[in-house]
């Protein structure tokens, strides 16, 4: 019996094989993903519909390609806020920023990766760019909030951790959930969230909103 198992195994595709990668998430909204009902319902179907979004891999792989270190970018432009239930975002256009130091192999993996973690907010990529990518977090702790992703020129975000004088109204909590699945998530202040880039028919620069989150992931 095992000679028969093994002797199939080959015709499976790559795609079937088990993943097992892990990682650190950050993300940036132009719209509070912290706070209350006074400011979220201002900001509805006002701003909300742009994001830039990434994962560095610590370790693992995906599809059977090693892609310890690398790092992948999302940027979307949607058509209404995002996260808003009473609304569809849909249809949404996104930019991949895939990291340069990624061989060929590689970058088709991360784009699989990021498709599969993005869900529908990646099905239509309608660029794709290669840049030095760095993601780090201020003394490698996810919890002190304080974490910098940078993507050559093209995007940027720096966050810190939430403190008493960003609640404003006083009734804050999490209004939207992080754009992808995580393990562990931290809403956080961001200090810097721009995209510069081409393909979304916009750029932007949003900083000084309590708009992103920290987190961790991991796919077996």
């Amino acid at each position: 019996m095992k000679m028969f198992l093994w002797a199939f195994l080959p015709l499976f595709p790559a795609s079937f094989c088990f993943a097992q990668i892990s990682g650190d998430y950050i993300e940036a909204r132009t719209a509070d993903v912290y706070t209350g009902p006074c400011f979220a319902n201002g900001e509805v179907g006002n701003t909300g519909d742009l994001a830039v979004f990434g994962w560095k891999i610590a370790e693992g792989a995906w599809e059977g390609v090693s892609l310890e270190g690398l790092s992948v970018i999302g940027v979307v432009r949607a058509s209404w806020t995002l996260g808003d239930i009473s609304r569809t975002s849909y249809p949404v256009k996104s930019v991949l920023i895939v990291d340069e130091r990624a061989n060929a192999e590689q970058r088709l993996a991360l784009r699989s990766f990021a498709q599969h973690m993005g869900g529908d907010l990646l099905q239509n990529i309608v660029r794709v760019d290669y840049q030095p990518v760095t993601f780090a977090f201020a003394d490698n702790n996810l919890h002190s909030g304080r974490a910098t992703l940078t993507a050559g020129n093209l995007a940027r975000i720096e966050t810190r951790s939430l403190n008493n004088g960003d609640h404003m109204c006083g009734n804050e909590e999490t209004w939207y959930p992080p754009l992808t699945k995580l393990d562990h998530a931290m809403p956080v202040y961001t200090l810097t969230d721009n995209f510069s880039g081409q393909g979304l028919g916009t750029t932007w620069s949003r900083p000084f909103q309590r708009s992103g989150f920290v987190g961790t992931f991991h796919v077996n």
